[in-house]
């Protein structure tokens, strides 16, 4: 991957329907030049689909949370097997330090927040939690 196919992925990152033409205009190179560019960056992996963002409607009120989840090693598997399973949970990271996981969860009510973690503490190999409400985001860049 070349500096053209990086300016060619940042370009789609802001704007995935950007017309070829467009594309061939802003990089400075021809349209086909950009269609063989997008083929080879989809055939290698790089490029592994198109997505749709989609804004919240304002009446939408989600309370989002970081939960951090310190869990016995040897119970891993079965651990994030479970956290899985839970709709709530939006993302999963394994992280260093005291916690072993940070897991992104998102719920209607506090009182939902509050039974889903307890969910998550009842679960075999949870050793401690700790977590935070998310209050606003100050910068959301995308991928």
């Amino acid at each position: 991957m070349d500096e053209l196919d990086r300016q060619l992925i940042e370009l789609l990152k802001v704007n995935a329907r950007l017309p070829v033409v467009k594309i061939a205009q802003a990089l400075g190179c021809a349209r086909s030049t950009v269609q063989l560019r997008l083929k080879a960056l989809e055939d290698s992996g790089t490029i592994s689909g198109y997505t749709v963002s989609v804004s919240k409607p304002q009446s939408s009120r989600s309370i989002q949370a970081m939960v951090l989840i310190s869990i016995e090693s040897k119970n891993e598997p079965d651990v994030v097997r479970a956290l899985r399973k839970r709709h709530e949970i939006t993302k999963l990271y394994s992280i260093s330090g005291r916690y072993d996981l940070c897991g992104m969860l998102e719920t209607e009510t506090t009182h939902e927040l509050d039974a889903v973690i307890d969910r998550v503490r009842a679960i075999r190999g949870v050793v401690d939690t700790f977590s935070t409400i998310l209050l606003s985001t100050k910068l959301d860049r995308p991928g």
